[in-house]
């Protein structure tokens, strides 16, 4: 069977850009059971409340649900086990001291495939304060009124 190719999405946590400012994303493996991956194929997963955490210089993603898969057997996993991620002991130590001395968190940014191996997206956030929200609210609003605007100016001048 051949290895399928491209980059096919599987969950995004949407609303991980809202409750933080993003500085920096990773691109890591994820370490699954057989039946995890079946059911990543089948686009079953949610990335609500998960996190990322670095212990004897591993990172390990928290709270990711991947629910059973429905054909599965006894040998299905549970959906919501620490996952360990897969990335070059100098991108650990890099992310390690940001994370330790700036407060910084992992939060996983979206699963996907790429060239059909399951990867997750991970960023380096810091957490906003609800001004900020507010503030990236009224910024996005704005823009999507001006361009609102400018395309029914420019549909005006095209007739």
């Amino acid at each position: 069977m051949p290895r399928e190719k491209g980059r096919k999405l599987v969950a995004s946590n949407r609303k991980a850009r809202h409750d933080y400012e993003i500085l920096e994303t990773l691109e890591a493996g994820i370490a699954l059971t057989g039946t995890e991956v079946k059911s990543l194929r089948a686009g079953r997963c949610s990335l609500v409340d998960a996190f990322g955490q670095i212990s004897d210089r591993e990172v390990y993603l928290h709270a990711m649900h991947i629910p059973e898969y429905t054909m599965g057997t006894w040998t299905n996993h549970p959906p919501r086990r620490v996952r360990k991620l897969l990335l070059k002991r100098q991108e650990i130590d890099r992310i390690g001291t940001k994370v330790r001395e700036s407060g910084l968190t992992l939060v996983p940014l979206s699963v996907y495939f790429s060239d059909g191996w399951a990867k997750v997206e991970i960023g380096l956030a810091r957490g906003k304060k609800s001004y900020d929200k507010r503030q990236s609210l009224a910024k996005r609003d704005a823009e999507r009124e001006i361009s609102r605007v400018m395309g029914s100016r420019n549909k005006g001048r095209s007739e």
